[in-house]
């Protein structure tokens, strides 16, 4: 750049930081927006005829804000809105300022859908999708709470969703089993009976309690294809209780 046009990038750098910042909306990271900023107030500098007779900054302005225009249309979108929201809310970007001095307060939406001549609900959606322009990252505080993230309130990946696909599997085979199997898997994985207690409602030895669990979960095994592990971990879970139905006392005959 000749030294002109770097004296009048140098005075008017404020400018370009404005009007990025206007376009940056509640985002809080502008930094892009500026340097694109930057970008129209050097193309203004370098287009610039002073002989013309124009005030330099009624030239830039709307160089910078066309820069970022195309910068928002081309790049900005993270998920693109329809054309009419885009559209819209440039249209609402540029009534604001003019509504905030006529009516000496920040316009509201009817206003907003008044003064444009759109309908409330696009007005609605404009006004909304400025998320999808910038998304929050994971990372961002929130609460206002600098030690706490997005990504901290999120759910951290568990066995649950597993489980449930597990039980989904283990329901039918175990309605295949007896009535004396499914009460023995009740009581020894839902209800958490020692070996020694299910025997003395039986009726029989905590040695052949044992060995009849194993037995059934073999059956169980075999049935859906996974390990006894596995399936005695599902058969703790409420939803398979559930399936099994609490049977009816029954005589400590085996």
């Amino acid at each position: 750049m000749d030294r002109t046009v770097d004296a009048l990038v140098l005075a008017h750098l404020d400018i370009a930081d404005s009007i990025a910042r206007k376009y940056s909306g509640r985002s809080g990271d502008w930094s892009d927006l500026r340097q694109v900023g930057y970008l129209g107030l050097v193309k203004a500098a370098q287009r610039f005829d002073p002989e013309r007779g124009d005030d330099f900054v009624s030239y830039a302005v709307p160089t910078i804000s066309g820069e970022i225009k195309r910068h928002l249309r081309d790049n900005g979108w993270f998920i693109r809105p329809p054309r009419a929201v885009q559209d819209t809310r440039t249209a609402i970007m540029r009534v604001t300022s003019q509504l905030t001095q006529r009516l000496g307060r920040a316009p509201g939406r009817e206003e907003l859908s008044l003064e444009l001549g759109v309908p409330l609900e696009l007005v609605d959606e404009a006004l909304s999708c400025h998320e999808s322009l910038r998304p929050s990252s994971i990372d961002a505080s929130v609460g206002g709470d600098d030690s706490l993230s997005l990504a901290d309130t999120l759910s951290a990946p568990d066995d649950d969703f597993e489980r449930a696909e597990l039980l989904a599997q283990i329901s039918p085979a175990t309605r295949a089993l007896s009535a004396r199997d499914r009460r023995i898997l009740y009581l020894r994985f839902y209800e958490e009976w020692s070996q020694q207690k299910i025997g003395e409602e039986l009726g029989v030895t905590q040695m052949q309690v044992s060995r009849l669990i194993q037995r059934i979960l073999a059956t169980l095994r075999e049935s859906i294809g996974v390990t006894t592990d596995e399936v005695a971990e599902a058969a703790t879970a409420r939803p398979a209780a559930a399936a099994t139905r609490r049977p009816a006392p029954r005589s400590h005959a085996a």
